[in-house]
């Protein structure tokens, strides 16, 4: 009876995957029509139930079958990159999230997605261009300035404690290894800590973070204590 149970399972689960598979062909020869007669939104939405339904054709259509210049394009490069964000799979994601940012430059939902996963996939640098790239058509963005402010901050603070470390080595400091020592913590209170500074007081003005706000105050005492 269990060997006929499991048997019935899978004939049903194969019907099932070969129905969805059906389905998806007989999709994609409609979205190549809808193409030919210029109904991009039509197209985009018939490819959007394809991708649903059987994501492999629908992807493997979409590489051979639609030009760079289709109008259409963009928002099938959405589809994708969108299912394999979902999925998880950041590389695939970042292909076409990647060339849809560059489709469509100004676009500011596109880059921030860009960043997103840019560190999701530990690429830091990127995101912060990404980043970068947002405020630079919305300076009051609230995720890039979050970004970007905690970059800077995580950055100098990385600096100093390597600075702290080495100077705490020298059991009598000269005046010129202290001079040295206040020269540098100065400089990166006047340049790092002071950009991750610029940039979380916009995230306060807009959002009240208790946790920006924390950060904020570590970097007023930092400042003080450059000042001694």
């Amino acid at each position: 009876m269990k060997t006929k149970f499991t048997l019935l399972i899978f004939i049903l689960l194969s019907l099932s995957v070969s129905i969805s598979a059906q389905t998806a062909d007989q999709i994609l020869p409609n979205v190549v029509q809808a193409m030919n007669e210029q109904h991009w939104e039509e197209a985009s939405n018939l490819f959007r139930l394809a991708v649903d339904i059987n994501i492999y054709k629908s992807e493997s259509f979409f590489l051979k079958e639609v030009s760079g210049d289709c109008p259409a394009r963009p928002e099938m490069l959405r589809l994708l990159g969108n299912y394999y964000k979902n999925s998880r799979n950041y590389d695939k994601a970042y292909d076409y999230y990647k060339e849809l940012s560059k489709i469509k430059p100004l676009d500011i939902t596109y880059l921030t997605s860009c960043a997103e996963l840019e560190l999701m996939l530990g690429k830091e640098n990127d995101a912060l261009n990404s980043y970068e790239k947002v405020l630079s058509l919305d300076e009051n963005n609230l995720t890039a300035n979050i970004f970007i402010g905690n970059y800077y901050y995580f950055s100098a603070d990385k600096e100093k404690q390597a600075l702290d470390k080495e100077y705490k080595k020298i059991n009598s400091p000269t005046r010129m290894q202290y001079a040295r020592y206040r020269n540098e913590l100065s400089n990166l209170v006047a340049n790092k800590f002071n950009k991750a500074k610029l940039y979380l007081e916009k995230v306060v003005s807009q959002f009240p973070s208790v946790e920006v706000k924390k950060t904020l105050n570590k970097i007023h005492a930092i400042e003080e204590e450059s000042k001694r």
